[in-house]
C-alpha cells in the first residue's frame, strides 16, 4: 500500500460576512473541524478580507475570505471540498498546492491587516497634539548668529567689487 506524502496547501474559504461578524469563533471552528476530519495539520488561519461578491451565493451578497495554510495528504483534498459543499457555514473553498509557500509568505500581512494598520496609524497621528504655530521656532532661529566663515567672506568680496572689474577679469584670463 502506497502512503501519500503530506504537502503544504493554501485554502481560501468563503463564508457569509454576517455569520463571520456574529460568530467568528464558530466559523473558525467549523473550518478547523473540516480540515481536522481530513487529517490536515493547520499551519495558519487568518481573516483575509471582507468584500462584496460579484454574484450572489446562497442569497448572500457579501462574503468574508479566510486564508488558511495546512499540511495534508493529496488524497484528502477531495474530502475537504466535499465537506465544504455539505457545510452550512462555508459557502465556497479554493485549495491550491502551496509548494512555493514559505513561513515568511504565511506571515505576510493580509489586505485587511494593512487597512487596519493604516487606520491605526491615522488615528495615532490624529491623536498627537498639533503644533501651535511656527513663530517660536522662527524667533529662536533669528536669535542664533550663524557665521558661515569663508563663504560669507567670499560673498562680501564679490559684493565690494565693481561689476566692470569682474567682467574684465573674466575676459582677460582663459579658463
Amino acid at each position: 500500500m502506497r502512503t501519500a506524502t503530506k504537502r503544504v496547501y493554501e485554502g481560501m474559504f468563503l463564508v457569509d460576512s454576517a455569520l463571520a461578524a456574529s460568530d467568528w469563533d464558530g466559523v473558525i471552528g467549523a473550518i478547523e473541524r473540516i480540515l481536522g476530519r481530513a487529517g490536515a495539520e493547520v499551519l495558519s488561519v487568518r481573516k483575509w478580507d471582507e468584500r462584496k461578491l460579484e454574484y450572489e451565493i446562497q442569497r448572500k451578497s457579501r462574503g468574508t475570505y479566510i486564508l488558511t495554510y495546512f499540511n495534508a495528504s493529496s488524497d484528502k483534498i477531495g474530502g475537504i471540498e466535499r465537506d465544504v459543499q455539505l457545510s452550512e457555514q462555508v459557502l465556497r473553498v479554493l485549495i491550491l498546492r502551496g509548494d512555493h509557500v514559505t513561513p515568511e509568505v504565511m506571515a505576510q500581512d493580509t489586505p485587511l491587516m494593512l487597512v487596519e494598520k493604516q487606520a491605526a496609524a491615522a488615528a495615532a497621528a490624529a491623536a498627537e497634539p498639533a503644533v501651535e504655530t511656527a513663530e517660536p521656532a522662527v524667533e529662536a532661529a533669528a536669535e542664533v548668529d550663524v557665521d558661515a566663515g569663508p563663504v560669507d567672506e567670499a560673498a562680501d568680496d564679490v559684493a565690494g567689487q565693481d561689476l566692470d572689474d569682474v567682467e574684465a577679469d573674466e575676459t582677460d584670463e582663459p579658463k
